[in-house]
């Protein structure tokens, strides 16, 4: 690879131990350090830093947009570049971006989200909700905004989904997770500042909580 783009820090946690598995764990440490990596948010930059190493480039924004911003200098033309997928999200955004920038893009999906025939507990998830039990609700990640609002849909609780929503004090870990909500007319009133992680977000509900009562 001549570059290596990391979505999440969940990912090359899940990479490592296949290197390992397979007897590639330094290998891939050291292609790591070869390679020009580009952190989307601080969790895989994290990550890195556990291995000795910190990402050559890292956006402003933890966003797709903001990544892209960031890598639009750069010569990715004929260059190979390995993407470590959020979840088993295609991205197809940012994919278009590297085609149009002459790479050769070589995704990987490491991990896949809770399957759907656990659907029973994000509708337990939507009782509480539809009975006002549910004082605070945090996500941490855009999955978690779409699968809600998929299982909402297809019970057609929606648009009720949308208004308990609108009532009840909502967090949301990042600016991605912020976007998938104001996508569907959510505006979470907590949320981190800076570092986009579950501590800070933690640190924002007590304070938000704190200042209510």
């Amino acid at each position: 690879m001549d570059h290596l783009v990391l979505f999440t820090g969940e990912g090359l946690r899940r990479l490592l131990p296949v290197a390992e598995a397979m007897g590639l764990r330094e290998d891939s440490v050291a292609a790591l350090a070869r390679s020009t990596v580009a952190s989307r948010g601080p969790k895989p930059a994290r990550e890195l830093r556990q291995l000795g190493l910190k990402p050559d480039h890292a956006p402003g924004e933890a966003t797709t947009e903001g990544l892209i911003t960031t890598l639009a200098g750069v010569d990715l033309s004929a260059k190979r570049v390995g993407v470590q997928l959020y979840g088993t999200e295609p991205n197809e955004r940012f994919m278009a971006f590297l085609h149009e920038a002459g790479a050769e893009a070589d995704p990987v999906a490491p991990y896949i989200y809770a399957s759907d025939d656990e659907s029973d507990r994000v509708k337990s998830l939507l009782d509480k909700l539809a009975h006002g039990t549910v004082e605070v609700i945090a996500f941490t990640s855009r999955k978690q905004v779409q699968r809600l609002f998929r299982v909402a849909r297809e019970a057609g609780g929606e648009q009720a989904l949308t208004a308990v929503l609108a009532a009840t004090r909502v967090a949301a870990v990042g600016p991605v997770v912020t976007e998938a909500l104001t996508e569907l007319g959510i505006r979470p009133g907590i949320a981190p500042e800076t570092n986009y992680s579950m501590k800070p977000l933690v640190r924002a509900l007590e304070a938000r909580i704190g200042a209510d009562e």
